[in-house]
């Protein structure tokens, strides 16, 4: 914590008090650090806890959908989105997705919709982060910090260095701790094989009958294939993730940058979920509430070293929510504020205002974290979902030409109200058939949003005509001229 607040009174002075430098670093990330801070953004408290839990309770097969599916997945939209996001960013210098679209069709309701949209799905997310905190530095000291207060804590110390410091300092701190905490999970995950193998004698025993056959029930294929679609999607939409799109120095950088992914995810899930399912296969005991890392490495590691990787843990929550307070608050002052309110907004009262943004949306989610309004799980989950209904109206908006204004508000609106629905509505059937559920047919609410998405957006877009405000043309020679 004292590294990543030193590396934030560096970055400090050398970011310049305009919004696109504090939001964006200047458009100006090499490779490394695109790589680790992207990877350490999106590797949060679910990693480090409620994925190895899920391992625990129902094998390791998790991997498939975390370190393999949704690795390659996420690559593969990386460019073909981000890429075509980049070249717009680059031409038209924008700083978010609401401001390329509200471009592109002409319109601050649209530009609105979507950060509003977007800020109202990270703030579960962020609160998640939170919970995470709170919830490690109650296991790592037996109760003896209380929930509230390390959650309180870790939340304080992200609003001063990311209110100080803006992408930069984010940037460079991410890429650290997510050097930190890829790296000591290899070091447990070897530390607690070579104690398990020498304590049973190999680690074939250690993996309970039912998790060593692949597809031994737990998940059903609809099941692995809709988490796998559902995150791979929602992440692409995730604004600490969106807003990585616009800011490579070069189109190298981004195409090294996603063709290196799917590794990096592989390499971190592996070790972590497997330690979830060792720890059922050695017979430790998870309390209600509690997370399985932390057991583990009390029973088979010193408690300096335990100390260590939920150190790990804490990076990786500090470095996702550090990203989506800086997101949330440029999502609010360039998509809000300034179209909203005050259109002639300099400068720096824009970087100012975005300081405090962070600030007041980092205390907003801290009050939401202490109703523990869900599971790790549940509550990641349901974000995920909810962004990942932006991704067919914004992909079409980007490959064709033809989409109005019209079918983008019908894409959005329609796919949010459906979610919406399944999430907090009660079931609707119609002879049988699931209108309104969590699933269909085995297949998530989430994921069955995605082509009702491209059906409203398409639908609508067919029948309407363009309106004087789009941008089309420019929009497309501008992909063009690259």
């Amino acid at each position: 914590m004292v590294v990543a607040l030193a590396v934030g009174l560096v970055a400090y002075r050398v970011t310049d008090r305009d919004a696109e430098d504090y939001y964006l670093a200047g458009r100006g990330l090499g490779t490394g650090v695109l790589l680790f801070t992207t990877f350490a953004t999106l590797l949060s408290a679910f990693t480090f806890f409620a994925g190895p839990n899920i391992a625990y309770a129902n094998g390791p097969e998790w991997i498939l959908v975390m370190g393999l599916m949704d690795g390659v997945l996420f690559g593969l939209l990386w460019y073909v989105l981000g890429y075509r996001q980049w070249l717009l960013g680059k031409a038209n210098g924008y700083v978010t997705l609401g401001e390329m679209l509200g471009d592109r069709f002409g319109s601050r309701g649209l530009r609105g919709l979507v950060a509003g949209v977007s800020i109202f799905w990270l703030f579960p997310y962020v609160m998640l982060q939170q919970i995470g905190a709170g919830e490690a530095l109650v296991g790592l000291t037996g109760g003896a910090v209380p929930y509230w207060a390390g959650a309180g804590f870790i939340t304080l110390f992200m609003v001063v260095y990311v209110a100080i410091s803006g992408m930069r300092g984010v940037a460079w701190t991410d890429t650290l701790q997510g050097v930190f905490m890829l790296g000591i999970t290899w070091v447990a995950f070897v530390w607690v094989a070579a104690e398990i193998a020498g304590t049973t004698g190999g680690l074939a025993g250690a993996l309970p009958a039912e998790f060593r056959a692949l597809g031994g029930g737990a998940y059903s294929p609809q099941w692995m294939v809709s988490q796998a679609i559902g995150i791979a999607v929602g992440v692409s939409m995730f604004p600490q993730v969106n807003q990585r799109f616009f800011v490579a120095d070069s189109e190298r950088t981004l195409k090294r940058t996603f063709a290196i992914w799917p590794l990096l995810v592989v390499l971190l899930f592996v070790p972590a979920f497997l330690m979830g399912a060792w720890a059922n296969g050695v017979g430790l005991p998870l309390p209600d509430g509690e997370n399985i890392v932390p057991i583990l490495l009390s029973e088979y590691t010193p408690g300096w070293f335990a100390a260590l990787v939920v150190a790990g843990a804490l990076a990786a929550m500090m470095s996702s929510s550090d990203s989506m307070l800086l997101s949330g608050s440029s999502y609010f002052t360039r998509d809000i504020y300034r179209p909203f309110v005050n259109a002639d907004a300099t400068a720096r009262r824009e970087d100012t205002l975005g300081r405090v943004g962070v600030a007041a949306f980092a205390v907003a989610a801290f009050g939401g974290s202490l109703l523990r309004p869900g599971s790790l799980l549940e509550v990641g989950s349901t974000a995920f979902g909810g962004f990942a209904q932006l991704a067919p109206p914004v992909a079409l908006a980007m490959y064709w030409r033809r989409t109005t204004k019209a079918g983008m508000f019908a894409g959005v609106l329609g796919t949010q109200a459906f979610y919406l629905a399944t999430v907090f509505g009660p079931p609707v059937t119609l002879a049988g058939v699931p209108i309104i559920a969590s699933s269909y047919f085995g297949w998530f609410a989430q994921v069955v949003g995605l082509p009702l998405g491209v059906v409203l957006t398409v639908g609508v877009s067919a029948v309407t005509a363009p309106s004087a405000t789009e941008n089309a043309s420019a929009y497309v020679d501008a992909l063009r001229a690259d």
